[in-house]
C-alpha cells in the first residue's frame, strides 16, 4: 500500500519508519528542507532506540523516503497519515493550526480518492472539522475517507510499542474505510478496536488522563509514607497485586513530563469546560504533580538550608530515560529553584545535554560524564533513571563527592544497598537513611 505521512516528528518518524518495516511504501512530508536533507541521510532528530537502524535499512530496501513537497508525497497515495504537533496554548487547549494547515494542502494537492488518518492528539471533533475544511477545499472531484487513529507510543519504546501494542484504535464512520485500515495493519497482527470518530478521539485523552492520575495518586501516598514511616514500593507492590489496579505506572517520584501527559491532561480539561463540565479529578491531578516536582527542593531545602555555594549534581535532564526529550521535564523545575537559592549545579545527562542547553539557565556546568558531575559535590540528585545512574557503584560516592549525600527522585536504590555503601539517602515516599558512623558536615 502507498502511504504518505505529514510530519515527521515522533510520531510522524516512528509512524512511517514502522510501517515502511512492515511492508507498506511510504513517503514523510516535512516542510523543514533541512531536516528532510537529514532524513534522507538516514538521521533521525530525535533519539529513539532501534528507530535509526530501521530509517536507513528501509531507506536502502526504497520502501521509505522523504520530501518537503506535498504534491509529490501524496501522488497517486492511498493513505495520508496527519501527524504534525498540536502544542499546548495559552489557556491549556490544543492549537490545530498545523492540523488545518495539512487539511488545506490535502485539498489542493491530492489528485484521487485517499483516507486521511488523523495520528496526531487531537481534541473530540477535530476530524470532522478537517473534513469540512478538504471539502471546501478540494481543487479535483475526488472522495476523501476521513479516520481517527490515536497513538499510543512511550518515549523511549516507541518502536518496539509499534510492534508489541495492546491495540490499535480506529475510528471512522464507514466500513471501508475500516476494512482498508485493518488490512493496512495485519501485519503487525495486534488487537484492532473499532469505533466511530468522536470515541476514538476521546480515548486518546482518556487514556493518558487515566495514566497521569495513577502517577499523581502514588506521589501522594508517597508523600503520606513519608510522614508515617511506611514504603511507598512495598504499598505499591501490595496494590498491584490486585488486578482491577495493576502494578503499572504506580511509581513514586517527583511527577510526570514529557510531550503527552501534561499537554492532554489540561487539554481534556478545557474539553470539559467548552461542554460545561468542571473536571476537578483531572484539575487535582495536574495540581498534584506541579506541586510534585517541587517537593525535592524542599527535601534539600530542608536538609542544608542555605544552598549558596552549594555544588549539586544533577544526574539526568530528559523527562524519562532513553529519549532525549526536555518537555515538562522535572530537571527544569528543580535546577531553576536551585540556582535561585544560589546553587551551582552541574548537570549530565548521557544524550539530552544539548536539547537541556536551549531550556535551562545561564550557569548550568554541563559535564560529559557522572564522575565529572559528582567529584566535589555537596549533594547528588537523580532526576532521571537512566541505566547509567542505576547500575552506578554507590559505594565509590564517599570517595569522589565532598558529601556523599544522594536525593533519589526515582527510587533507584534499595534501603540496603544504601546502608552497604554508607552514604546519606533521601529517596520519594520512603524513610531517609543515614550512615551509622557519619561525619557528614551539614
Amino acid at each position: 500500500m502507498k502511504i504518505s505521512v505529514v510530519g515527521t516528528g515522533y510520531v510522524g518518524l516512528v509512524t512511517g519508519v514502522c510501517l515502511a518495516e512492515i511492508g507498506h511504501e511510504v513517503i514523510c512530508i516535512d516542510t523543514d528542507i533541512n531536516k528532510v536533507n537529514k532524513l534522507k541521510e538516514g538521521k533521525s532528530p530525535i533519539y529513539e532506540p532501534d528507530l535509526e537502524e530501521l530509517m536507513i535499512k528501509n531507506i536502502e530496501e526504497r520502501r521509505l523516503s522523504f520530501t518537503n513537497v506535498h504534491e509529490i508525497g501524496f501522488d497517486k497515495t492511498e493513505v495520508i497519515f496527519i501527524a504534525v504537533g498540536t502544542p499546548q496554548l495559552s489557556d491549556g487547549s490544543a492549537n490545530l493550526e498545523y492540523i488545518e494547515s495539512v487539511a488545506k494542502q490535502i485539498a489542493q494537492k491530492i489528485k484521487n480518492d485517499v483516507i486521511v488518518v488523523i495520528k496526531s492528539t487531537v481534541p473530540v471533533g477535530t476530524n470532522y472539522r478537517v473534513q469540512k475544511i478538504i471539502q471546501d477545499n478540494l481543487v479535483h472531484n475526488v472522495k476523501v475517507f476521513s479516520a481517527s487513529n490515536p497513538e499510543f507510543l512511550r518515549e523511549g519504546s516507541a518502536v518496539k510499542d509499534t510492534f508489541n501494542g495492546d491495540r490499535i484504535v480506529i475510528g471512522t464512520d464507514d466500513h471501508f474505510t475500516t476494512e482498508i485500515l485493518e488490512e493496512m495493519y495485519k501485519p503487525l497482527n495486534l488487537p484492532i478496536f473499532k469505533t466511530d470518530i468522536a470515541s476514538s478521539e476521546m480515548i486518546k485523552y482518556a487514556s493518558n488522563a487515566f495514566l497521569a492520575t495513577k502517577i499523581s495518586f502514588i506521589n501522594e501516598i508517597s508523600n503520606i509514607c513519608e510522614k508515617l514511616g511506611a514504603n511507598v514500593e512495598d504499598v505499591a507492590n501490595g496494590m498491584g497485586y490486585d488486578k482491577r489496579i495493576g502494578r503499572s505506572f504506580l511509581n513514586a517520584g517527583i511527577g510526570y513530563g514529557g510531550s503527552c501527559f501534561p499537554k492532554d491532561t489540561h487539554a481534556l480539561v478545557q474539553i470539559a469546560g467548552g461542554v460545561e463540565h468542571n473536571f476537578e479529578l483531572l484539575k487535582s491531578v495536574i495540581k498534584v504533580n506541579n506541586n510534585q516536582q517541587r517537593l525535592m527542593v524542599d527535601k534539600i531545602v530542608t536538609r542544608f538550608g542555605d544552598l549558596k555555594g552549594k555544588v549539586i549534581g544533577i544526574l539526568g535532564l530528559a523527562f524519562k530515560p532513553n529519549t532525549d526529550d526536555m518537555r515538562e521535564a522535572a530537571s527544569i523545575v528543580l535546577i531553576k529553584e536551585l540556582m535561585s537559592r544560589g546553587a551551582i549545579v552541574r548537570a549530565y545527562d548521557p544524550i539530552s545535554t544539548k536539547n537541556a542547553e536551549k531550556l535551562l539557565p545561564m550557569g548550568v556546568k554541563y559535564t560529559f560524564s557522572l564522575f565529572e558531575a559528582l567529584k566535589g559535590a555537596d549533594a547528588t540528585v537523580i532526576v532521571t533513571e537512566w541505566d547509567e545512574f542505576k547500575k552506578m557503584n554507590i559505594g565509590e560516592l564517599p570517595l569522589i563527592m565532598n558529601q556523599p549525600i544522594m536525593f533519589d527522585g526515582r527510587n533507584c536504590f534499595s534501603e540496603q544497598a544504601v546502608i552497604d555503601a554508607g552514604i546519606e539517602y533521601h529517596s520519594v515516599g520512603r524513610k531517609s537513611v543515614y550512615p551509622s558512623n557519619s561525619l557528614i558536615n551539614s
